[in-house]
């Protein structure tokens, strides 16, 4: 090889192949980074639907133990301390250490009667309020929406 030769090669990339590499990893972030950006709401709803399912395993229990599910106004924290108001559940005990935050960090909504079933525990989503879609839809006991 001669001398030119090899000092062609020394010098690098040029800024075409520079251009070709940039644009090729910013398809590759066009496709990609959305499915990965998305993942997080996806695994707060799943988290949400896992709590949810938890809390009306224990309610079940309650009623088993109770022969009623906890008033509205006693609500979930009924779960975790024994109610001081009517109607006082003769044979309660303690059906879950604590009442878990929904993933986006407010408390578990309950109804008793519930609009969807006997009783309905929910989240109001990524917004915290009712209604909504996406991320910001209600997640319940009852099913998906």
């Amino acid at each position: 090889m001669t001398q030119n030769t090899l000092h062609r090669r020394a010098r690098g990339f040029t800024l075409i192949e520079l251009m070709v590499v940039i644009v090729i990893l910013g398809v590759l972030a066009a496709f990609i980074v959305p499915r990965i950006m998305d993942r997080p709401d996806q695994a707060r709803q799943t988290a949400a639907q896992t709590d949810i399912a938890t809390l009306m395993q224990a309610l079940k229990l309650y009623k088993l133990d109770n022969r009623v599910y906890p008033s509205t106004q006693q609500g979930l924290s009924a779960l975790v301390r024994k109610p001081e108001q009517a109607p006082v559940p003769p044979n309660w005990k303690p059906y879950l250490e604590r009442l878990p935050n929904d993933p986006w960090g407010h408390p578990y909504q309950y109804l008793n009667p519930g609009l969807h079933g006997d009783v309905d525990v929910m989240s109001f989503g990524a917004d915290n309020r009712p209604g909504g879609e996406g991320y910001d839809a209600d997640i319940g006991s009852w099913g998906p929406n």
